[in-house]
């Protein structure tokens, strides 16, 4: 089985007990919870049983152990996460606001994992693993893209595969540097899973369809649509598969279309059939709104199957 490698930010997140706009008052507060989107994407395919590995940076800290633990124990790789000494993990801090969305106070670019760097043990797990998962948020980062896109080319010049997630604030698709490398990644992609409207970040297209068309000529060989509430559709072999939302109680959506593509790729990986995959990812980020915490709901194929049956019933 192929192993994962992933590269990108391990932080903490902690989230305010009530809705509201920002932290301008105190605020009851619950957590430190594991978080990073690739954090969790990588948590999710440990979870799964897929051999997976993470490379980052955490301060020595209560935060950095709290991440370190639990990727260990859910079957993540931690060799290639470094622990610097006098720096700080990095956070979230989270609020929600009544109509759902989310207001962040993030310390990512002034702490550990913002000075992510190659290491002796990043180096040995490129040349060690199969597949890189390129979460492109992570390319916003000077410093972090061009070890992404080393990282790509070594693995993909060895018969290895790749997978993008692009995961973009709209705020920072304007950051100097940041769309030569998205498209540098997307030349190398063989599994690209946008949310939304990230569909259209790579064609002059606004029809769904015909964007869809524009990526696969460009030599990708699967496509998902994460569609959150709505469910998620697969464009591979010239065929469309649609799964259909699933009917949950949402505690806190942070994270879910990291589980879901997580187990989506874990699924993809092992060779399982394409309306397969799709219902377990799609089970698995259904699963992870119900839990509070970004990584608290990451799941286990016993814990997506109990799931998948308690629906059907």
């Amino acid at each position: 089985m192929k192993k994962v490698l992933t590269i990108g930010e391990i932080l903490v997140e902690i989230v305010a007990t009530t809705k509201g706009h920002g932290f301008r008052s105190a605020q009851p507060l619950v957590g430190p919870f594991p978080s990073g989107a690739p954090a969790i994407f990588i948590d999710q395919l440990g979870k799964l049983g897929t051999p997976c590995a993470i490379v980052s940076r955490v301060g020595d800290d209560d935060f950095g152990q709290l991440n370190i633990e639990r990727l260990r124990a859910d079957g993540v790789d931690v060799s290639g996460i470094s622990i610097a000494p006098g720096e700080c993990t990095g956070s979230a801090f989270v609020r929600y606001r009544e109509d759902g969305s989310r207001a962040f106070i993030f310390n990512i670019q002034h702490s550990a994992c913002g000075q992510i760097s190659r290491t002796a043990a990043s180096e040995k797990l490129v040349d060690h693993c199969d597949h890189l998962h390129v979460m492109g948020s992570a390319l916003s980062a000077p410093g972090l893209r061009g070890m992404i896109i080393d990282a790509a080319e070594k693995i993909k010049a060895r018969g290895g595969s790749l997978s993008l997630d692009p995961n973009l604030r709209p705020e920072i698709l304007n950051r100097p540097g940041l769309r030569p490398a998205l498209e540098r990644i997307l030349s190398m992609t063989d599994l690209f899973m946008p949310s939304g409207d990230e569909v259209f970040l790579f064609s002059d297209s606004r029809d769904e369809a015909a964007a869809i068309q524009d990526l696969l000529r460009r030599g990708i060989r699967s496509i998902v649509v994460k569609r959150g509430s709505e469910g998620a559709s697969l464009f591979e072999n010239g065929e469309r598969y649609d799964a259909s939302p699933m009917q949950v109680t949402e505690t806190d959506p942070t994270g879910a279309g990291d589980s879901f593509g997580g187990a989506f790729l874990s699924f993809w990986l092992a060779g399982a059939s394409a309306q397969m995959a799709l219902r377990y990812a799609n089970a698995a980020g259904a699963r992870a709104v119900t839990q509070l915490g970004p990584m608290e709901g990451t799941s286990s194929r016993a814990e997506l199957d109990n799931f998948l049956h308690a629906l059907e019933d």
